[in-house]
């Protein structure tokens, strides 16, 4: 699951926070609108949460003050450790999307934010199928993270990535597995979900899947 990924969540651990509330100009766009992002996750979110990508507990804190026992897993090890001085009674496991310990408690609801995008479309297929079989009927899968409608968006958001000299941001888009919108409607329907997608700003979209059977 992205695992490649880690160590630049090491890094980033002390300088995310900052970089969601857009002081970083070229994640800015990514970042618009965050706490409302946040605030519509927690609002799908029903009764046991488990979250995937902690990093430092933004969500976590939103879900955990609507009521929720959210159990968190988190791949960087400086993300968990930045986690738990700021939520010391957060559980968050090492793991990601694909391997993750085995749970005590039953799962409602598996929530993430700026994250999945770190799998490629084959591992996504896998990690929906593992949701697939952890929810019961009724269970929710609620993400928000970067996805493209078509090509023709794509293209564009690049360019623009480049016309403004965002070179880290180019970076980013160029590297991960940011997916089309249509290839995750098809990656939830296959597995049993019927999912719905709702643009949250110019790169991330609300993604709601509720298990039918």
């Amino acid at each position: 699951m992205g695992r490649e990924f880690v160590d630049l969540f090491d890094k980033w651990a002390g300088s995310y926070d900052e970089s969601v509330t857009g002081h970083d100009p070229q994640y800015r766009a990514v970042f618009d609108k965050y706490d409302t992002i946040l605030n519509e996750v927690t609002n799908h979110a029903e009764g046991n949460v488990l979250e995937f990508g902690v990093g430092t507990g933004n969500l976590s804190k939103k879900l955990m003050d609507a009521g929720h026992t959210v159990i968190g897993v988190e791949p960087s090890q400086a993300m968990r450790e930045a986690t738990a001085e700021k939520f010391p009674d957060l559980t968050v496991f090492d793991g990601d999307f694909l391997s993750y310990p085995d749970l005590d408690v039953p799962i409602s609801t598996i929530v993430s934010t700026y994250a999945f995008h770190h799998l490629t479309d084959e591992e996504k297929g896998r990690a929906i199928k593992g949701f697939s079989k952890l929810l019961p009927k009724g269970g929710k899968v609620v993400f928000a993270d970067t996805a493209y409608k078509s090509q023709e968006e794509k293209d564009k958001i690049h360019q623009l990535a480049k016309d403004n000299g965002y070179q880290d941001l180019l970076y980013d888009l160029t590297t991960e597995y940011y997916p089309m919108v249509d290839v995750l409607k098809d990656l939830f329907e296959d597995n049993g979900f019927y999912v719905t997608f709702k643009q949250m700003n110019e790169f991330v979209w609300l993604m709601v899947a509720d298990k039918q059977a």
